[in-house]
């Protein structure tokens, strides 16, 4: 722990200009607001500088938003569908004022907890916007502040494609889709990474069609191709039109909305375009050159501990080069404060964290797919095994179709395990104990599942790997 004499109050830093602190953190996202909250429990005297709300994009612009439309557009489908299960219900369509309304009450409720929070751990919060000045130097706003450890925790913006304008109306990223005032009557969606699937699937249980165009040969990409094969099936299933392996030459405004060109030379026409080609790095205007910082094609470069080439200074989450997910910017955060306090944490792998996608059917993973295992040990060092859920009595219940795959090497630990179907993103804690635990499939084999959950579907499938599968089916 680091002995610093009386901590300062959490509220505004305003009038404070030259105050000493053990850690400066530039950003209050995922990733900062963990850093801090961690690094004042170990004793350090902390500020975090915030220019916009703590909590950052995950909270206000990105995870918790979505999901909130996720489960709005899940209620809607629900509805419409409820015969199947005998319920007489009906769907009268979309009240967006009304989910908008709920949407922004889950994320002010939790705003409101983290404020508190800050409170709490007596964090210093510097309203504004931060720059290093020098190693041990950042700048808010004209005041100055010195920190024995900077942790630089920008987060990241949603890109877009050279040429490509986002005007917020007919053209949009993220940030304005989340904040529509209707639903559109059809929408081409650029990117059928997770951003662009995601959209598609709320768009489409509310009513709209979509059409998604993809670069790449198929959707999820970053997933195992057996999981974006059950995406692009189900997908055209709901009516999502998914063109993969097309590249976009340009958009064209009409008087409907927009026409969006192909370079095979066809046209999409839709009432908006959302642009989800991905998202890059906050790091311009930092001072990061001035300070000593390398910075490879605008991302921070660490090694793994997360340290810059500057010594003290070091960057956590998507500033970072690897997966963008809020839990690893959080994961980041804790790290980097226990190694600051000089607890030694174990470093944070990649392939280690679960990832998911919460479009209808979820994509859940964790590790190697089946492509990076084979690349990695060649094709005769692994082995696979699908579990289809349509051998499991919750996911019958549920009415959805997908499977829990599973890669190991051969007579050797589980090297990934991929999930899909509706609500797998809760399972994927498990997989991510048996990935980092390297466990062997009979280790979890002799583990019990309740029945009837999802989480037997884990259990069959290592049951199979083991030798003694039940109940599987074809």
């Amino acid at each position: 722990m680091v002995d610093n004499g009386p901590s300062s109050p959490s509220d505004s830093a305003a009038g404070d200009s030259g105050a000493r602190f053990d850690l400066i953190v530039l950003g209050g996202g995922s990733g900062g607001y963990a850093a801090a909250f961690r690094a004042s429990e170990l004793g350090m005297r902390v500020a975090l500088v915030e220019k916009d709300k703590v909590g950052g994009t995950c909270l206000h612009y990105g995870c918790i938003p979505t999901k909130a439309l996720l489960h709005a557009a899940e209620v809607a489908d629900s509805a419409r569908d409820s015969a199947q299960l005998g319920v007489k219900a009906t769907f009268e369509g979309i009240d967006v004022d009304g989910v908008n309304k709920y949407k922004d009450g889950v994320v002010s409720r939790l705003y409101k907890g983290l404020q508190g929070l800050v409170k709490a751990n007596e964090v210093t919060l510097i309203e504004g916007e931060g720059r290093l000045v020098g190693p041990n130097t950042v700048e808010v706003d004209g005041a100055r502040y010195e920190g024995r450890n900077v942790v630089l925790a920008t987060g990241s913006r949603s890109s877009s494609l050279p040429g490509l304008d986002i005007d917020g109306e007919k053209v949009l990223s993220s940030y304005e889709a989340l904040a529509l005032d209707r639903v559109p009557s059809s929408v081409v969606v650029l990117g059928g990474g997770v951003i662009g699937v995601e959209f598609a699937s709320v768009w489409r249980s509310f009513g709209a069609d979509v059409t998604i165009v993809e670069a790449l040969p198929r959707l999820v990409p970053a997933e195992d191709e057996a999981a974006s094969k059950v995406v692009e099936r189900t997908f055209r299933k709901r009516g999502i039109t998914a063109k993969t392996g097309a590249r976009f030459s340009g958009v064209q405004h009409t008087d409907d909305g927009v026409s969006v060109s192909l370079e095979n030379g066809e046209t999409v026409d839709a009432e908006i375009l959302l642009v989800a080609v991905g998202r890059g790095p906050v790091t311009d205007g930092l001072g990061l050159e001035d300070a000593g910082v390398a910075v490879d094609r605008g991302f921070v470069t660490t090694d793994e501990r997360l340290r810059t080439s500057v010594p003290g200074v070091y960057a956590v989450g998507d500033v970072v080069h690897g997966l963008q997910l809020a839990h690893r910017g959080f994961a980041h955060g804790i790290f980097v404060a226990e190694d600051i306090a000089g607890l030694n944490p174990v470093p944070i792998d990649d392939a280690g964290i679960p990832r998911v996608t919460y479009c209808d059917p979820e994509v859940a993973s964790v590790g190697l797919t089946e492509a990076q295992a084979v690349e990695r040990l060649g094709d005769d060092k692994v082995e696979t095994f699908e579990y289809n859920l349509a051998g499991n009595g919750k996911s019958q219940i549920l009415k959805t179709q997908g499977f829990a795959k599973l890669v190991r090497e051969k007579d050797g630990p589980v090297l990934g395990v991929h999930l899909v179907g509706a609500r797998v993103g809760e399972l994927i804690s498990e997989a991510q104990l048996i990935y980092n635990w390297e466990a062997l499939p009979h280790e979890v084999a002799s583990l019990i599942h309740p029945h009837p959950t999802q989480s037997e579907a884990l259990g069959e499938a290592h049951l199979a790997l083991a030798g003694k599968p039940l109940h599987v089916h074809g």
